[in-house]
Formats: structure tokens, sequence, C-alpha cells
């Protein structure tokens, strides 16, 4: 409508904008770096502040397109490179603005210049609503690239909840999978299925397709071979025609995590050293803690230190305690005596003052596996029994198999089991009891689910049995959280803590 009428430039840079979001929405491919920043170049003489709006955009954009961009002129680094060229608000404390100067300098000049900038947007972002826009995915993106767990939890409940609320459901597929990726992190992988769950509703809705990163993370973690190799090539064969090479280095991650698991390491290093080779923002700070450990057990340990060196000049300048446990942890595996001991108690200390316990387990493993080779059974049997109880409770399968396996070896009787969910609810079970838990009727959750009220009722009749009540009232009643053994609760009824 708007192009059938007659337009000022600023107008049609407004609607050029508007175009190349809507591309990016729905593709998250490699034609839309180059749309925003044209409309980013555009809207600059006119409307410097949208301008310096849609700048961050373009960079975001470029990252999804990653190493499937085709056009080396609209990369990451030369999206960047532009942005750095924008009109400038002397002192502006705008999130946009803060998250443009950080990132540019991150792609240009390095990371550890980028993060006192970088933390600044974050702070600014969290300290009010701004909208589930694309500069708040990116700062999202940011959180998890400082490995700042509290500030990507935080930023990102608060933004979906507001757009479930007022029904703004463009970008929530996105959000939903950045919030996945936090759950399967934190190892409450049942939380992780049911926003899962939910993006794949949006998507049979909106026709918005659903990122495939956090299912096939989820698979990696589980250690479910089958899944991860159905998911890759699905994923591969999405991506692929549509250039979204964010998606192609991430299937090296998972991949790196999956073999990690099995104890595939020759395999997990080559997968992490073809996923570090793309500008892709989070996936070289995780795939390096992969590629420390797979060097470490590969027999690679020039490889091993390589990496750890890149990881130390991120980790040294987030110094959150999750990126200081990360590094301890990676330190550890490539030492020896006690200093290495040292180590492995200090990631444990670390990681376990934040909230990532998937990587607090797997701390406990590899100091558990390291004492058994010490010949220090008795010390082994704790850290891997504590490891074993962790990743089997969690679901990660393979992971909790290897320290069944240790256990073994230090003369241990260990059944094997994994998480019990005969009696848990599905993730979409969880979904619909949270939300009839906080009193929202069939058509209500029917409404927010994209199902039917018919659907909603024969689900809640599944959970009344599961559960063993009659009743709303006995769910408001029952300790719900405990029932659902992790599953995901809404938002606002989960503790800041």
């Amino acid at each position: 409508m708007a192009q059938l009428s007659p337009l000022d430039r600023l107008q049609q840079a407004r609607c050029e904008r508007l175009r190349a979001q809507l591309v990016f929405y729905r593709s998250r491919g490699s034609d839309a770096p180059d749309l925003l920043l044209q409309a980013a170049q555009r809207l600059a003489p006119l409307d410097a502040a949208m301008a310096r709006e849609t700048y961050p955009e373009a960079l975001l954009a470029a990252m999804c397109a990653g190493a499937g961009q085709p056009q080396p002129e609209v990369g990451v680094r030369a999206v960047a490179a532009a942005a750095r060229t924008a009109p400038v608000e002397p002192g502006s404390q705008q999130a946009a603005d803060l998250l443009l100067d950080g990132l540019s300098a991150q792609f240009t000049q390095g990371f550890p210049q980028a993060v006192p900038t970088l933390r600044r947007a974050l702070e600014v972002s969290g300290s009010g609503h701004t909208g589930l826009t694309l500069v708040c995915l990116a700062c999202s993106l940011v959180a998890m690239e400082l490995w700042e767990d509290t500030a990507w939890l935080n930023l990102l409940e608060r933004e979906v909840r507001v757009a479930r609320q007022t029904g703004t459901l463009s970008m929530l597929p996105v959000a939903l999978d950045y919030l996945a990726s936090y759950h399967i992190q934190a190892g409450d992988f049942t939380a992780a299925a049911a926003f899962n769950d939910e993006s794949v509703a949006l998507d049979a809705a909106i026709r918005v397709s659903p990122p495939p990163y956090s299912p096939l993370m989820l698979a990696a973690w589980r250690g479910d071979q089958q899944s991860t190799a159905q998911l890759t090539r699905s994923g591969i064969q999405d991506a692929s025609p549509r250039g979204e090479g964010s998606a192609l280095v991430l299937t090296e991650y998972a991949a790196a995590v999956l073999d990690n698991g099995l104890g595939h390491y020759s395999s997990a290093l080559a997968a992490a050293e073809r996923a570090i080779t793309g500008d892709v923002l989070v996936a070289r700070s995780w795939t390096l803690t992969e590629m420390v450990e797979a060097a470490a057990r590969a027999g690679r340990r020039d490889v091993g230190e390589q990496a750890l060196e890149q990881l130390a000049e991120r980790t040294q300048a987030s110094g959150t305690q999750w990126a200081q446990g990360s590094e301890a942890r990676s330190r550890a595996l490539l030492g020896e005596g006690p200093a290495a001991e040292d180590l492995y108690r200090e990631a444990i200390d670390r990681l376990g003052d934040c909230r990532m316990n998937a990587h607090l387990a797997r701390a406990h493993l590899v100091y558990g596996e390291w004492l058994r080779r010490e010949n220090r059974r008795q010390d082994a049997r704790e850290h891997l029994h504590r490891a074993y109880d962790m990743l089997t409770a969690m679901g990660a399968e393979a992971f909790g198999e290897r320290a069944r396996n240790e256990l073994l070896a230090t003369g241990e009787t260990v059944r094997k089991r994994s998480a019990d969910t005969i009696s848990d609810l599905t993730p979409q079970e969880a979904l619909i009891a949270s939300r009839a838990r906080d009193g929202r009727t069939n058509h209500e959750i029917g409404a927010e689910l994209f199902i039917s009220p018919r659907t909603v009722e024969w689900h809640l009749r599944k959970v009344f049995t599961k559960l063993a009540i009659n009743s709303r009232r006995d769910l408001r009643e029952a300790a719900l959280d405990t029932k659902l053994n992790g599953a995901w609760t809404p938002p606002q009824s989960r503790s800041s803590s």
C-alpha cells in the first residue's frame, strides 16, 4: 500500500527498511544483510537515529548469514566497517548506539576492545523495555558472547513475556530459540524442549521459519546420534538455499558436543576446527571450549594450547564466573599435577556460582576422569557420581555414560539408568499445565499455543492423570515445579534467581 502512494525520500527509506526487516524475519538468509545495509545508508542523511538502529540490524543479519554469505562486500566485517561511518550522536547511551559501537569494534578491532561498550549496551537494554526487536535479539546474542548468563535470561524472559501479551509474534520464534539455548546450557533440557515446541506451533500459525539452532543443540547435548544426524541434514537442506550460514556453523558446534560426549575426540576436534572459521557470534566462544577438550583427549596438545589462547583472550575480557570457570576447566585439561587439580577445583567453584549446570556437571566429569588416572579412586568416585547424577537427571545421556564408564573403571558397581520420564509431562503438557495453573481458560491457552480448546482439554486430562489430581484447583495447589521435574514454567512465575 505504501508503494502505491506518493512517498518522500524519508518515507521511501523507511519502506525499504521495513521490506528488509521482513526478509530477515522470514528467512534470516543472505539477502537480508545487503538490504538492511542499503536501508541504513539511505537513512543516514535523512534520519540519523533510525540509521543507527538499522546498522545493528544489518550486522545481526550478516552474522546469521555468516559463512553462507556469497557477497564479501556485505559480510560481517564489511558491514561493521560501514557502520563505523554512521552518523554519531556524541555520548549517546541508547542501546542501539552502544550496540553498534561495540559490535563494530569487535569485528574491526577485536573482542577485548569491544567488551566495555557491549557490556554497557546490555546494562541499558536490561534497565527498560525495548520491545522484541532485532536490536533486542542482537543484545541477547551479545549476552551469550560475553558469558553473561543472568543478562541473557532476564532480557529475553521480559521481552518474550511482553511479546506474548501484545501478540508481537514475528520475532518470537527466534527469541524462543535463544531461550531454549539458555536452558540447554543451564541443564534444563525439558524447558528447552518446551520452548522448541512453542516455536514450532508459531511456525504453523504465522509461517515464520523457526531457527534450527536449539533443537540441534539439544539433540547433541542429549547424545542422540540419530536425531542429531537427522536435524543436521534437514537444517542444512533448509538453510543452504537461503544462505543462512550461521546454521551451517552451528551444526559443526553441535557435532563437536555430540562427539565429545561419545568420546569420539578426533571427530569432535575436526568439527570444532570447522566451526570456528566463521564470523558468528557465540559459536566461536562456545566451540573453543569443546576444541580444547577434544584436543586434550586426542593427544593434540599443540592445537589445544592454540585454542586455549584464543579462549582466554575472550574469557579474561568477560570476567564472569561462567567465563572464568570455562577457562579454568580448559586450562586444567591441558595441565598436570597439583596445578591442574587447583584449576579443576576453581572451575567447579566458579561454575557452581552461576546458572550453567550443564557445564558444572562436565567439570565434575573431567575432574573425576583426571583423578582416576592419578589412581585416586575414592576421590574420583565422589566427582564421577556427582557428574553421573547431574548428567543423567538432565538427560545428557552420552556424557552420563562417560561418567558411568569411569565409575566402573574405579571398581564401582553402577546401574545404568536414564532420566526418569515415565510419569513426567511432555513439553506440550508442561506448557498447558503451567498456563492452566495461572488461571488461563482453555480458549486463552489455545489462542497462545495455536491449538483448539478441545485439544487443550485433551492434554489437561492427561496432565491430571499423570499428576494424580482431579481438577484445575488441584493443579494450582500442587507443587507444580516439582511435579514437572524441571519442566518450563512461565517467566512471570519464576524467581529472578
